[in-house]
């Protein structure tokens, strides 16, 4: 037993129990985190990792079970709780007020006081500067946070958990928006909080980011513990299967598809600012992946393509034929489908059931003589549910509430239902765990073999080469590159063409 096994942990959760209308959530699950550790929680969506993080929050209370600090157990009524405890948890949307600065926000609720009512501004200044230094960082302390990039949002929520002492830091998928750059400036800044003693719990879908700056691994599936290793012990293969419950032999299932004629050309394609001159070519049968690194014009790229955004000039041709698309029910029309990069802001409408959101772009296929044929939308919602996998309750259940993976399954059902020929994945898989990942590869393939045709954009290096037919590389709004045999490509070979 090593030296840390044999210490008191950091903190210690203990049989944790919680169950919600319906659903037993958490079962019994354990973990230990020791100071300067980084112990990465992983499991599918819903497996539980969001509830046991918000059990320890304070902003769910438990049904049973124990947590304990230093080996003294403490229970917490509210998050305010947790605070005083040492506890931070920074969730992946940030709990900042946009129209606020980086100290204002600090300490926001906990304001600096002299003469025990006036907020004390330059000492919230001072202090808020030399948390920054801590973070090896500089902010602008005179800008509203909107005005900050993500990343330095993400600094703001960390100098808030370091402002009133936290020991324990949980981070949410803290990269999902982040340039590679950043994230090896937020790793670096973790390595440090380690060495400073912190203890960081990291939930992450990204498995590359995991070997990168965990020590330790606990796996949760269906609400229960299924493992706990040692990043040494642990291969990728072994991580998935872990987190699935099952073998999965090829994270990126193959696919044997005859490459047809080109469908969609696109010529020449510019915009005022961020997209200069592109031109691409998707055949019958294809996955076309354009990637680059994040503000390389790829978005933009297609939100021309759908009509989302003004193009100042450019041809799109469907077929050999010239589509005039000034708006996206144009696009939707001649046959593209846009899944977005943001499903939960520009794909989905939240506060809405599933089955709303699927007829969404296809009232006209359900209605009949100016009425809603609700029988007909019902039937086919459901035969897509059947087909897609979609785990759901009712086809009214509010679309919010469930997991990325079946949220992105709900928006692939609206696009399908249209018959789209042309399908533009905008990070398809961003936010979801291996196994629904493994499920939308799957229902890829079957779109491809049946004829249709795919533009990806994706930011895992790993997924455009296990997935792409052919690659485009973009940076600064430029096609810099193609790779046309994919079976031999790397990726440093994709990232020379992204820097170039």
């Amino acid at each position: 037993m090593s030296e840390l096994e044999a210490s008191v942990p950091l903190l210690a959760m203990r049989g944790v129990e919680k169950s919600f209308p319906g659903v037993k959530a958490l079962r019994g699950v354990s973990l230990k985190l020791h100071a300067s550790e980084v112990l990465a929680v992983l499991g599918e969506n819903g497996a539980g990792k969001s509830t046991l993080m918000k059990v320890l929050g304070g902003a769910h209370a438990a049904d049973a079970g124990a947590i304990e600090i230093d080996g003294q157990a403490i229970v917490f009524q509210s998050p305010r709780d947790a605070s005083a405890a040492g506890i931070a948890v920074i969730y992946q949307e940030f709990n900042l007020v946009p129209g606020l600065t980086a100290s204002e926000n600090i300490f926001l609720g906990q304001e600096m006081t002299i003469r025990g009512s006036l907020i004390d501004i330059a000492g919230e200044r001072r202090k808020a500067r030399s948390l920054f230094q801590r973070l090896g960082m500089d902010i602008d302390l005179d800008i509203p946070c909107r005005q900050l990039t993500t990343s330095q949002q993400q600094l703001v929520e960390i100098a808030k958990a370091l402002a009133f002492d936290a020991r324990i830091l949980v981070m949410d998928e803290p990269t999902a928006a982040l340039t590679t750059r950043e994230v090896e400036s937020l790793f670096k800044i973790i390595g440090e909080l380690k060495q400073q003693g912190l203890g960081i719990i990291y939930i992450s879908h990204r498995l590359d980011e995991i070997f990168q700056i965990a020590d330790r691994v606990t796996f949760i599936r269906d609400g229960e513990n299924v493992g706990d290793s040692t990043i040494k012990g642990l291969t990728r293969k072994a991580m998935i299967e872990y987190m699935v419950g099952r073998e999965i032999k090829d994270e990126f299932p193959k696919r044997s598809v005859t490459i047809g004629e080109t469908r969609l050309r696109v010529t020449g394609l510019s915009n005022s600012t961020t997209v200069k001159d592109v031109s691409l070519e998707i055949n019958r049968g294809e996955i076309l992946a354009l990637t680059g690194l994040v503000g390389a014009g790829r978005t933009e790229t297609v939100r021309l393509i759908f009509g989302a955004d003004k193009r100042h000039s450019g041809e799109i041709e469907l077929d050999g034929k010239t589509l005039k698309i000034r708006s996206p029910s144009d696009a939707i029309e001649a046959g593209l489908g846009l899944l977005t990069e943001d499903r939960k802001l520009q794909g989905l409408v939240l506060g809405h059931s599933a089955i709303d959101n699927f007829g969404l772009p296809n009232l006209n296929r359900f209605s009949r003589n100016g009425f809603l044929h609700h029988r007909l939308e019902r039937q086919e919602f459901q035969d897509y549910t059947s087909a897609l996998k979609i785990k759901i309750a009712s086809p009214h259940q509010r679309v919010g509430n469930l997991s990325g993976g079946n949220q992105q399954k709900v928006v692939l059902a609206k696009w399908l239902a249209r018959h789209c020929e042309v399908l533009i994945f905008d990070e398809p898989t961003r936010g979801i765990d291996v196994g629904a990942k493994f499920e939308i590869y799957t229902l890829m393939n079957e779109l491809v073999a049946q004829g249709k045709s795919i533009l990806m954009i994706s930011s895992e290096l790993s997924e455009v080469l296990g997935m792409a037919d052919r690659i485009i590389v973009m940076h600064e709004g430029r096609v810099t590159g193609e790779i046309q045999d994919v079976r031999y490509a790397t990726q440093e070979q994709v990232m020379e063409l992204a820097v170039a």
